[in-house]
């Protein structure tokens, strides 16, 4: 059995990778190391976490190129995790969502069908919410009131994946995740952005005037519950199902940013904003059907998790931070 990851090269990906490995599993993954952040930190990611995965430089929009690869490695399951990240930069980059999000989720949906696989898990995100959901999120909630055009193309797959499952019986999984974070992560999000600034003493950027909650989760956490949902058997017809994993423990913004500087031993210096486009005031994952179906109980609070960052950025960026 073969599993092909997508999004190889990126945060999840990567240790998602390294996780399979370690339980022997035979793994192949696919990654365009497109430079939305520094391609250097995705290939010292890989160095560093996952470098005896066979990992093919490759496009979802290349579809000659991926019917190949899936014609050569008969991947059994398919991870899929590649896409176009970030809510702020839909706003000002439509066109690389829908070539990644929407093209090449398209694509991934036609070959798992034609090859024959028996299990797509694939990322969503916590964006999908909206306006239209009250914390705790459900899956049972609606969906159709997406603030940004990432979380659109997300909700969108899960509509696509749907009909995949209801047509052709290809049995998929969402994930729809909450804001995952840990060493080597991506360095456009607020960990990264603000453990660095914290170390380096720059300004961060406070929005909505520290007047946010947010579902941290570390990204072992996450890891835990992608292969658990890989992994969990399916009796629903049409066999399309999706789970929150989050910590279901929303963090105000104030103390995620004085975790980091007790940890950076210095304090932060930061600058109050109004709300920025796209953005949710808080996120809240109600986990308890991930929990039913194959277990999933995130462990790790941020006092744990965040100091591992700011110690990475330390170690990683250095004078760079």
């Amino acid at each position: 059995m073969t599993i092909l990851v997508t999004g190889a090269a990126g945060f999840i990906g990567a240790y998602v990778c390294r996780s399979l490995r370690d339980r022997g599993d035979a793994v192949v993954g696919l990654d365009n190391y497109n430079d939305y952040y520094d391609p250097q930190l995705k290939r010292d990611r890989v160095a560093a976490l996952c470098p005896d995965v066979d990992l093919r430089t490759l496009d979802l929009g290349d579809r000659d190129g991926l019917a190949a690869l899936f014609d050569e490695v008969k991947p059994t399951r398919v991870i899929h995790l590649a896409a176009q990240a970030g809510v702020r930069y839909s706003l000002t980059h439509p066109h690389a969502y829908v070539d990644s999000n929407l093209v090449g989720f398209v694509n991934v949906l036609e070959l798992c069908r034609h090859r024959s696989v028996q299990h797509l898990a694939y990322a969503s995100s916590s964006s999908v919410y909206g306006d239209s959901a009250t914390p705790p999120f459900s899956e049972d909630q609606r969906v159709d009131q997406p603030r940004s055009l990432y979380a659109a193309t997300k909700a969108a797959n899960e509509l696509m994946a749907h009909t995949y499952a209801h047509l052709y019986g290809l049995r998929a999984t969402g994930l729809r995740f909450f804001t995952v974070y840990g060493p080597w992560g991506r360095p456009d999000m607020a960990p990264l952005l603000f453990s660095r600034a914290v170390l380096a003493g720059r300004p961060i950027d406070v929005f909505n005037h520290g007047r946010m909650r947010r579902d941290f989760t570390f990204v072992a956490d996450i890891v835990a519950g992608v292969l658990g949902s890989l992994d969990a058997p399916s009796g629903e017809d049409p066999p399309h199902r999706v789970f929150n994993l989050g910590n279901h423990t929303p963090v105000e913004l104030e103390r995620f940013i004085a975790v980091i500087e007790r940890a950076a031993g210095k304090p932060a210096l930061k600058v109050y904003r109004e709300m920025q486009p796209g953005d949710m005031v808080e996120t809240m994952a109600d986990t308890a059907r991930a929990k039913a179906a194959f277990g999933f109980e995130p462990t790790t609070a941020i006092e744990a998790g965040l100091p591992q960052v700011v110690a990475w950025c330390r170690d990683y960026f250095g004078d760079r931070a």
